[in-house]
C-alpha cells in the first residue's frame, strides 16, 4: 500500500512551483486560478520572492498548499493513493488530494486559516521551541510544571517534540528540558504559538468557514493530525480539522499507525523532504521518495 504525505509550514523556498508552471498546462491554469481566488499574485512571490516575503504566514501557507496540490494534480494517472496524511497545514493539501475538498475550496480555507492564525499570533507574544533527545512523556511533564501556557504541539518523530505557548513559559520549559538532559532545546523562528490554546481565536474563525464548505466522501482514508488514525467520514474530518489548530500534531503516532495499517511506501508531495526524514527516524529502511512530475 502506498501513502502520499504533504508537508507543512517551513518547507517553502524561492522558485517553488516554477518548474510545474513551465512544464504543465494543468499547473499553469491552477496557478492562474489561485491568483484569482486569493486576490494577489502569489505565483510571482513563489517564483521570484525573497525569503522574507515567503515567510509571511498569509503567503507561506497558500504557497506550500499550491505546490503540493498542483504537483499532485500533475501526476495524473500515476497518482493512486491508498492513504494520505499531511503535517499541520499539509492536512488541507491531503484533503484536496483525496478529493474531500475541491482545489478552490481548499485554497480558500488555507487562506482563511493563515490570516486567522496570523491575527492570533499578533494578539499575544508567543512562540515555539524544538526539544530534541528526550522522551515525549518527559517533555509533557515539564510543560505541566511550568506556569503559563506551554504545551506539546508537534510530535514529529521519536526524540523530537515541538512545544508551543507564551514566550516566558516556552523559555522556562526549554531551561527545564536542558536540565533534564535534552540534546537541544531551541526557540524556533515562527510567528506564534501554533497548535496551542493561544490559537483559539483562529480556531473559532476557521470553524465557521469549514462548516460552510462542502466536504465530500474521500477517495481514500486521511490520517488526521488530531487522532493519528484513518478517517473517511466527512463530518468527522471537519471536526478534526477545526480541532487541529489548538491540538497537537501527532505525526509520530500517525506514521506508526499508517505502517501498522499496511503502508509499505511513502511518497512526499510538495517542497522539501522533511516528512521522508521523519519516516526514516521511525524505520531507517522504510521506502520513501519525492513525487516528481514526469515530462515528455
Amino acid at each position: 500500500m502506498k501513502a502520499y504525505v504533504f508537508p507543512g509550514q517551513g518547507a517553502q523556498f524561492s522558485g517553488m512551483g516554477k518548474d510545474l508552471y513551465d512544464s504543465s498546462v494543468v499547473a499553469k491554469e491552477m496557478f492562474h486560478k489561485a491568483n484569482e481566488v486569493l486576490g494577489f499574485d502569489i505565483t510571482k512571490i513563489m517564483f521570484e520572492g525573497t525569503d522574507e516575503e515567503l515567510k509571511q504566514t498569509k503567503v507561506t501557507q497558500p504557497a506550500i498548499f499550491l505546490h503540493s496540490t498542483i504537483l499532485a494534480a500533475c501526476l495524473g494517472d500515476s497518482f493512486h493513493p491508498n492513504m494520505v496524511a499531511g503535517h499541520s497545514l499539509g492536512e488541507l493539501s491531503a484533503l484536496v488530494a483525496n478529493k474531500t475538498l475541491n482545489f478552490e475550496d481548499g485554497l480558500r480555507l488555507v487562506s482563511k486559516r493563515a490570516l486567522a492564525m496570523q491575527a492570533a499570533c499578533e494578539a499575544e507574544p508567543s512562540t515555539m521551541a524544538a526539544i530534541l533527545g528526550l522522551d515525549d512523556a518527559v517533555v509533557e511533564d515539564i510543560c505541566e510544571k511550568v506556569d503559563g501556557v506551554v504545551v506539546a504541539a508537534n510530535y514529529n518523530c521519536p526524540g523530537q517534540l515541538v512545544i508551543s505557548g507564551a514566550v516566558p513559559a516556552v523559555e522556562k520549559a526549554c531551561e527545564l528540558a536542558t536540565e533534564a538532559g535534552a540534546r537541544r532545546a531551541m526557540l524556533l523562528p515562527v510567528g506564534g504559538a501554533f497548535h496551542s490554546p493561544l490559537m483559539e481565536p483562529a480556531r473559532e474563525e476557521l470553524a465557521a468557514a469549514i462548516e460552510a464548505t462542502t466536504f465530500n466522501t474521500p477517495s481514500c482514508p486521511v490520517y488526521q493530525n488530531v487522532t493519528a488514525s484513518a478517517v473517511t467520514d466527512p463530518s468527522e474530518i471537519k471536526k478534526n480539522l477545526v480541532a487541529q489548530l489548538t491540538a497537537p500534531v501527532r505525526w509520530t503516532q500517525t506514521m506508526n499507525q499508517m505502517i501498522s495499517d499496511g503502508c509499505e511506501e511513502v511518497v512526499e508531495v510538495g517542497p522539501g523532504k522533511v516528512l521522508q526524514g521523519l519516516f526514516k527516524k521511525v524505520d531507517r529502511k522504510f521506502p520513501t521518495s519525492s513525487a516528481v512530475l514526469e515530462t515528455a
